[in-house]
């Protein structure tokens, strides 16, 4: 059974979610809170596998409430659900923060579940249309920031883990990427764990940002 905890400061949208949430026999809701300062509170007592995180809120935000979730000894997965899609630099925040999944407080029930289902199993999930708009950050002719950091880590990479990174970043599938450097599918997706965990990175998304900070030519390969 997966545990989540619900934190929203609308009482209306946390009782939505429950039921919703509670509709699938193997996820349970063990608890919800208004902000930051009592999810943090709570998830100390009650160490939820998942927690669907507001970003607006009185006292913490769900930025700081995040990123102390994830400096927790036992951190729990945070699935960030909001309104605020159309404005990028909440998905930015929430991904610097450590947040594993972003999705609109309108994405259908089934597909909130089937998110709680993906972040449970270890994986990410970003609703589409934000996935696409970091991505195209990435791909763009738009001049971009220099980030040392994050170049150096992307230059800590094999020649190899640079080029399937280039193309991961590019949006491409591990399927497509197999395709243009020539090796099997199951190859490339060892790369891409091992580019993820070389760059810390918890997911696909995150990793194309470091190529963007980091200045990576999408023409790399």
């Amino acid at each position: 059974m997966t545990s989540v905890l619900l934190v929203d400061d609308d009482t209306a949208v946390r009782t939505s979610l429950r039921d919703i949430i509670e509709s699938s026999t193997d996820l349970t809701v063990v608890g919800d809170a208004w902000n930051g300062h009592q999810a943090l509170d709570l998830a100390r007592r009650l160490q939820p596998d998942i927690v669907v995180m507001d970003i607006r809120m009185p006292g913490m935000d769900g930025i700081a409430a995040t990123r102390a979730l994830r400096a927790l000894a036992s951190p729990p997965a945070v699935l960030v659900l909001t309104t605020f899609g159309h404005e990028d630099h909440y998905v930015e925040q929430a991904l610097d923060a450590g947040a594993v999944g972003f999705l609109l407080k309108d994405t259908p029930p089934q597909d909130l579940v089937r998110a709680l289902h993906a972040v449970a199993a270890g994986a990410a999930m970003f609703t589409p249309e934000l996935t696409d708009r970091v991505i195209a950050a990435v791909t763009s002719d738009a001049p971009r920031p220099h980030s040392t950091r994050e170049a150096a880590l992307v230059a800590d990479l094999t020649p190899r883990q640079r080029d399937v990174l280039a193309l991961l970043a590019q949006g491409m599938s591990n399927a497509a990427i197999a395709t243009a450097l020539g090796m099997t599918e199951g190859t490339v997706k060892g790369y891409v764990s091992q580019v993820l965990s070389r760059l810390g990175a918890d997911n696909r998304v995150q990793a194309a940002r470091i190529a963007y900070l980091a200045d990576l030519d999408p023409d790399h390969t």
